[in-house]
């Protein structure tokens, strides 16, 4: 029963800006390491950032440098949900994103579960 679903994704012109969102449902997800993932047509996914917990309400962020000062990971733990803010999108950002939560790191096998992911288009 545990669900996450993202959404927010869209067409976007490049320069532009665009949120995405992650709702999680089935458990609390406080103490989990909240990631984004993308995937774009005939590529590897790759990582995108994750936010994982230290202590009580402290978190660390950590970001790719393809979007680092771009993109900006934050989480609600009242709403049990984790966002990804982006801005100055670029071409090479169109992809499907996808929200995962587990243990963390920068590999996907550090994540137990995923959305379904969301198509972020960034055109002229």
């Amino acid at each position: 029963q545990v669900q996450l679903v993202e959404s927010g994704g869209g067409l976007v012109q490049v320069g532009g800006s665009l949120r995405l969102s992650c709702a999680a449902s089935g458990r609390t997800f406080s103490r989990s390491a909240m990631g984004w993932f993308r995937q774009a047509p005939g590529k590897e996914r790759e990582f995108v950032a994750t936010s994982s917990w230290i202590m009580w309400s402290s978190y660390e962020s950590r970001y790719s440098d393809s979007v680092k000062n771009r993109f900006t990971i934050s989480r609600d733990n009242a709403k049990n949900a984790v966002y990804l803010q982006m801005r100055s999108l670029k071409a090479e950002d169109t992809a499907v994103y996808y929200c995962a939560a587990g243990i963390g790191g920068e590999r996907g096998e550090g994540y137990e579960h995923w959305g379904q992911g969301t198509q972020v288009t960034v055109s002229s």
